[in-house]
């Protein structure tokens, strides 16, 4: 049977690499979204008969596209339209801080076994993996065409193991900088760093495009993490750990919330859609209510028993205003102490952070993240844009415009940071620190993509899905927002230039 070998080497310590595979969300963070989405993590981290399931796309970007079609043809109808593979795997030869395996039970290979060293190397250590294959039907294709199937299979598999090298350092350094490594949560108090005490977070929209990676990033951080879901206790099906709470009704028992060190808020109604008074209604009243509710909870927590929680709430830099025409200030380059603008998504952005005062007023140090254009495959503008690219036809949506970005990992890992960092308060803007026009987006997508980008965007295009407003407050903003405060609170940006994330994100 055919042989896959890739070794990754890490300049940690063994056992701090083995801990954080052992931690929940490892396989979120490790499973890249150009290869398809994780449906059910270990059942039991990597003890023996431990199983996980993913959603596995077709191989190339034409695989990643057919993926995000489908999830858009999906939200469109409300029918269940995927474009993914199950793959079931069960872990095996489960030995403590030394390796394990997984084998597929069922999913598209005829056979596969998936073996991992975890070895010391020195100061650092080296993990080297072994996956042993069998394709399915390869056999009766003639030779010349095996050759090359299986060539293409590896070059494949090559792309997802190189990625899952890059995140496992950017996220094992991220740990480290945070004091949160195994090795260090062992040490004496005063060698580990003042963000160690956070112990326990709960998570709003959780299961979100964001949240997913936030909670998947605390995990690794050893951080105990509670997802709320909405609903009522008996309306809902709860896991272990999980707190019920109904914006809507304006329910959330206190005691759910009173151990917990941090409350991460991201839920809100999906912006992009038409933007008719009853969308625009929605948009607003759930993330005033939703933060309305959560503030005031800790509030009166705070006031009771007084222990310096903290609240990060979502934002984005919509509160600006979508072009210079929709702002008070000038201003070329728009920072933390720029005005609110004076367009729908400037008042919903401005009243959404207004929210978060009853926290901050008894005392929970509270942070808005002003969030950019957000990029992966798995969603949002990047996913709309890749079929139009995969196919040739891509184009810029604009020519100079500014647009703010800033990949998945790095909003992910910024988030989690503010939870950590004691200093981190007020308004913090969630761009990467090298904003681009809109041709140089499209230039940068088709490189990264090996695509021409000559067909530019009909301004009709976005206005049939947006509306006339919804066109121009998301698709043609102009905002060139600094991440200069992010940085001066110690924030390491992962992914510097587009090309860095795009190439990142798209495996490429």
């Amino acid at each position: 049977m055919p042989i896959f070998e890739y070794e990754t080497h890490l300049p940690f310590h063994r056992e701090d690499v083995f801990d954080w595979y052992s931690r929940p969300g490892a396989l979120v963070r490790l499973h890249p979204p150009f290869a398809g989405r994780v449906l059910e993590e270990p059942s039991n981290g990597l003890q023996d008969g431990s199983e996980s399931v993913l959603g596995m796309n077709l191989p190339s970007i034409f695989g990643t596209t057919l993926a995000g079609l489908a999830d858009m043809a999906g939200s469109a109808s409300s029918l269940p339209v995927r474009g993914y593979t199950k793959w079931r795997a069960r872990h095996t030869d489960f030995v403590p801080g030394r390796g394990f395996a997984d084998e597929m039970i069922s999913g598209p290979a005829k056979s596969w076994r998936h073996d991992r060293s975890f070895e010391d190397d020195g100061t650092s250590m080296v993990l080297r993996e072994k996956v042993t294959y069998e394709l399915p039907l390869i056999d009766k294709l003639p030779a010349a065409v095996q050759k090359v199937a299986a060539r293409q299979f590896e070059a494949e598999l090559h792309r997802i193991f190189a990625f899952r090298e890059r995140q496992s350092r950017d996220d094992l350094a991220f740990h480290q900088a945070h004091g949160r490594l195994a090795s260090q949560q062992s040490l004496d108090s005063h060698h580990v760093p003042e963000s160690a005490p956070v112990k326990v977070v709960a998570v709003s929209g959780a299961s979100g495009l964001i949240g997913r990676q936030v909670c998947a990033l605390l995990g690794g951080a050893g951080i105990e993490v509670r997802r709320m879901v909405r609903g009522s206790a008996d309306s809902v099906h709860l896991q272990a750990g999980d707190i019920a709470w109904d914006p809507d009704a304006g329910t959330l028992d206190p005691e759910s919330l009173r151990d917990v060190d941090a409350v991460i808020h991201l839920a809100g109604h999906p912006l992009a859609s038409r933007f008719t008074e009853e969308h625009k209604k929605k948009v607003l009243d759930s993330r005033v209510d939703g933060t309305s509710l959560i503030a005031t909870t800790l509030a009166s927590l705070e006031t009771e028993d007084p222990r310096s929680r903290v609240l990060i709430s979502g934002s984005a830099i919509g509160y600006y205003g979508a072009t210079p025409a929709d702002r008070a200030s000038r201003s070329t380059i728009l920072t933390e102490d720029s005005p609110a603008g004076t367009d729908f998504l400037a008042e919903v952005c401005e009243k959404w952070e207004e929210s978060t005062a009853p926290a901050r007023n008894a005392g929970v140090r509270t942070a808005m993240v002003r969030t950019g254009i957000v990029q992966t495959p798995a969603g949002g503008a990047l996913a709309q844009l890749l079929p139009l690219y995969t196919v040739g036809a891509g184009g810029p949506l604009g020519d100079k415009e500014w647009q703010s970005w800033i990949s998945i990992d790095d909003i992910a890992a910024l988030i989690v940071h503010l939870v950590l960092s004691p200093r981190a308060e007020g308004p913090v803007n969630g761009v990467g620190p090298e904003p681009v026009t809109a041709k140089q987006y499209s230039k940068t997508l088709a490189s990264v993509m090996r695509r021409p980008s000559a067909i530019p965007v009909p301004a009709f295009g976005p206005k049939l899905v947006l509306g006339e407003q919804g066109a121009k407050e998301i698709v043609g903003a102009d905002q060139q927002v600094s991440a200069v405060k992010a940085e001066s609170l110690g924030y390491a940006f992962r992914h510097h230039t587009l090309k860095e994330a795009l190439e990142h994100v798209l495996g490429s």
